[in-house]
């Protein structure tokens, strides 16, 4: 395990690109965080979640998947280099992890995995929170960690390519016990919201929340959809046809938000999720209910964008919040 500087580190990824469509946290002029290149902005690995959808990587807000013209049908050819990707935090990661299994159920989606496959992880954790807290050690689903400690990164790579990509790096080697005491803080984090989750969960699949509840939560809703353009589990998406030179059209793919009035509208005209109360439900039930049942497990993994963005203040865990002190001794 190698210890690292920032500096260090930019030179790595610099390197990096040769081979790789490199991504990773940028600080943007206005002072804000994004995934970019290493050439678009200062690496700016701590501060947190990055704020945007980290699996648009992989899976972005709009993209084209099937051509047809007179003289062929096609589909998008591959990335010209497999992507390395920084900045997952661990509750990234988990969400990663059930993205892939989704694409990959019943159908794999290849324009998906046409980015996917070959990516190499890389994930931040250590003192690398939201002013300097810190943040939980994945310790699994990536590639390489950077587990940020008080002077340095400590770089530990878990997979063969990260061994690979790490084995010539030039920093300070330490031993894994100088990372001990991050590895039990990071343990020791409090899962008050994981709590909170758990128990809406049992509230929704015993349906003990009447439909008053969501349309109370719905009448503080804006319809802005920024949950579902946050959150890295969102895959609900709309397709649609352009025209295009030659006779030609192309089959395009964008994000679709289930707070939105046409989300399951019909061509009848009837619309199941009419009423705001109901797509309001749909939103948390989906991860905490009808995914536990598909899946077996809840599809919320805490990575906190959705209640950070919402300027109404009813992102999944104040609302699960509320649920639970008003329906929590129901069950």
């Amino acid at each position: 395990m190698k210890a690292l500087t920032d500096h260090q580190l930019r030179t790595f990824f610099h390197a990096a690109a040769r081979d790789f469509d490199v991504r990773v946290p940028v600080r943007l002029y206005d002072g804000t965080r994004s995934l970019g290149t290493p050439d678009e902005g200062e690496l700016a690995l701590c501060g947190g979640a990055l704020p945007g959808k980290i699996t648009a990587v992989f899976f972005p807000q709009m993209e084209w998947f099937l051509h047809v013209d007179e003289n062929s049908v096609r589909t998008p050819e591959a990335p010209a280099k497999p992507l390395l990707v920084a900045g997952w935090t661990a509750a990234d990661l988990d969400c990663l992890e059930f993205v892939d299994r989704f694409f990959a159920a019943h159908y794999r989606d290849s324009v998906y995995f046409s980015k996917r496959e070959g990516a190499v992880l890389v994930g931040v954790s250590g003192f690398c929170g939201a002013n300097g807290a810190i943040q939980r050690i994945a310790g699994k689903n990536c590639d390489i960690e950077l587990i940020r400690t008080d002077h340095h990164y400590a770089v530990k790579a878990y997979s063969e390519k990260g061994q690979e990509l790490t084995a010539a790096l030039p920093g300070e080697d330490v031993p894994e016990g100088s990372i001990a005491h991050l590895v039990t803080q990071s343990e020791a984090l409090p899962q008050d919201d994981l709590q909170i989750l758990r128990r809406a969960s049992e509230l929704l699949l015993a349906d003990k929340v009447p439909p008053e509840f969501w349309r109370k939560i719905a009448d503080r809703c804006i319809a802005c959809t920024a949950c579902n353009l946050a959150c890295p589990t969102c895959t609900c998406f709309d397709v649609f046809d352009r025209a295009t030179s030659n006779n030609g059209t192309r089959r395009w793919r964008l994000w679709d938000s289930c707070q939105l009035d046409g989300f399951m509208r019909e061509a009848s005209g009837h619309n199941p999720m009419g009423e705001e109360g109901l797509r309001t439900q749909r939103r948390i039930h989906h991860k905490l209910a009808a995914d536990v049942r598909r899946w077996g497990h809840m599809t919320c993994y805490l990575c906190g964008r959705c209640d950070r963005v919402c300027p109404t203040g009813i992102g999944i865990v104040a609302v699960c919040r509320e649920m639970v002190e008003e329906y929590g001794n129901h069950v």
